[in-house]
């Protein structure tokens, strides 16, 4: 597997003092993290305002994250057509350059997510600990690497979420859930693997209470779209296992 290391990008940091190039630079570097591209025309048209100001100095890296992240440019993109756990892993991506550490980190932001709404989610983001951290006021955020993750759990599954093609496993079910449950979702559509649905299924199913913890973080709709995402016959497998105790 390809390290992290080789999808960390030249570190971009801008100040007051940038001079307007650097700062055109730092633009593009931000729609390449958060976007994963570059704007479309008419997109671009919704963003005139902040990209202008950035570029102007008269706001900052941070502000202009914040603006992207609440504009129906990024929301259209991501979250409405998202389950909440997708798209608060694809937030973890664009904002902070790693998957989430764990279903408690998950959970927390879900809450969020539900009870305040998505700006609020993307801001309590931003204002992170390990937002500050990393990228500080100044700093383009972008992958990272470093010694200390929250767990070796989280670098592996950031390292899988970086090479993930936009949208390649469809928006319903998160990168850290179709690898926690050993699930095939390329192309946006799951199967459970063999090795978990075939035989007689116990509590010591491999996946299960991985399977228990993904789903608690899930609302009815979500759980509806997961369901809309398998077969028939592997929604039958689904019943069966969530009949199972999880230890």
């Amino acid at each position: 597997m390809t390290s992290i290391d080789e999808f960390s990008v030249k570190e971009i940091t801008v100040s007051r003092q940038s001079p307007g190039e650097e700062r055109q630079a730092a633009l593009c570097q931000i729609y390449a993290q958060v976007l994963e591209r570059q704007p479309y025309g008419f997109e671009r048209k919704q963003l005139a305002k902040s990209e202008a100001e950035f570029l102007r100095n008269k706001i900052g890296v941070k502000r202009f994250l914040r603006e992207l992240g609440h504009s129906e440019v990024y929301l259209n993109e991501f979250y409405y057509n998202s389950s909440n756990p997708k798209f608060i892993e694809l937030c973890f991506k664009h904002f902070i350059g790693r998957a989430p550490g764990g279903q408690t980190e998950m959970r927390h932001y879900c809450d969020i997510l539900m009870r305040h709404g998505v700006k609020a989610m993307i801001t309590a983001l931003l204002d992170s600990e390990d937002y500050l951290r990393h990228f500080g006021c100044f700093t383009v955020p972008h992958a990272w690497s470093e010694e200390s993750y929250p767990s070796p759990k989280t670098f592996l599954e950031t390292d899988i979420l970086l090479h993930e093609l936009h949208g390649r496993r469809g928006w319903i079910v998160p990168t850290m859930t179709w690898h926690d449950l050993r699930l095939n979702c390329d192309g946006g559509s799951c199967g459970l693997p063999a090795a978990q649905t075939s035989g007689p299924t116990s509590a010591t199913t491999p996946g299960l209470e991985a399977l228990h913890q993904v789903l608690s973080t899930m609302g009815p709709q979500d759980l509806e779209k997961f369901a809309s995402t398998l077969s028939a016959a592997d929604r039958d497998k689904l019943r069966h296992l969530l009949m199972q105790p999880a230890h």
